[in-house]
């Protein structure tokens, strides 16, 4: 980097190679301020050479991981990211935001499912659809993880809307199942429907196993049948989805506790006498009348 009467300019090329040995040597020795050190003077040099950071030399991760710098990391990689972006290598930031996402991911799901999204439009920008899908599917089940299911709902229509255009038809309905679920988690029964509704314009859908189910199941929450949600939801096509979806399915509770099919008390009404069970007849019809809608 030193100039002088022979040397006008500084060889920043020469030196990114030398920092990034250095940085390496370091990582070795367990010296990690010292790495991080040589990694970002690394980067300062490519940088100065209007250069692109060479993934492959940069341990600075690895060495901010072991400092338990994990924010820092993440915001270092989102800034290399921008110079892969800067210097035309799309796919190289994609990657580069993935790896973030998994980095942070059990720190702060937030950040990783932002970091997620952006790697997906930046595969989308480039038309690289099953690479924008798979950024998308990890936002999503994070977002149902975490319980932020209005943002849940908007990714899988944004996943199922991509599967479509794609023409993969069945990941659509499984897509389908996964959106029901979290609507009527939200407590939002016309949004399921409607979602369903919408569905039958995929070829396909309509007379499917996932459509028959998805009707029973909305019947079922309509009615306020706890006993059909849940067997609808025990269904292997319910039971064998992603962890996080078929979670939804199992805690998948109709408001008011739901009606049972067969009562355990309807013994007992027998011997109470036709006016005690008329009475009761009369109070549950009453309260669950004409169902939730």
């Amino acid at each position: 980097l030193k100039t002088g009467f022979l040397k006008w300019k500084p060889d920043y090329d020469s030196a990114a190679t030398e920092y990034g040995k250095a940085a390496v040597a370091f990582k070795n020795a367990k010296q990690f301020d010292q790495a991080r050190e040589a990694c970002l003077r690394e980067a300062e040099a490519h940088e100065n050479n209007k250069a692109a950071i060479p993934d492959s030399n940069v341990p600075l991760t690895v060495a901010l991981q072991e400092m338990q710098r994990l924010p820092e990391a993440v915001q270092l990689i989102e800034k290399a990211s921008m110079m892969y972006l800067e210097n035309g290598t799309p796919d190289t930031a994609a990657i580069a935001l993935e790896r973030a996402g998994k980095l942070i991911e059990n720190v702060s799901p937030e950040k990783a499912v932002q970091l997620y999204q952006q790697a997906a439009s930046v595969f989308e920008n480039e038309e690289r659809l099953r690479q924008a899908l798979e950024m998308l599917g990890k936002a999503s089940r994070l977002l149902v993880r975490g319980r932020r299911l209005d943002e849940a709902a908007l990714s899988l229509q944004k996943e199922k809307s991509i599967y479509k255009e794609i023409e993969n038809y069945p990941t659509c309905y499984k897509k389908t199942i996964a959106q029901v679920l979290v609507h009527l988690h939200r407590n939002d029964y016309v949004a399921a429907e409607r979602c369903v509704r919408e569905s039958y314009s995929i070829p396909g859908f309509n007379g499917s196993e996932d459509c028959a189910a998805l009707e029973q199941l909305l019947e079922g929450y309509d009615q306020q049948d706890q006993d059909q949600v849940s067997e609808v939801c025990n269904l292997p096509l319910f039971k064998y989805m992603d962890n996080d979806y078929a979670k939804l399915g199992l805690t998948l509770v109709v408001p008011g506790g739901g009606i049972k099919k067969k009562s355990p008390n309807a013994t007992q009404d027998k011997g109470r006498g036709p006016a005690a069970v008329g009475s009761h007849a009369d109070e549950e019809e009453d309260e669950y009348s004409g169902g939730l809608c």
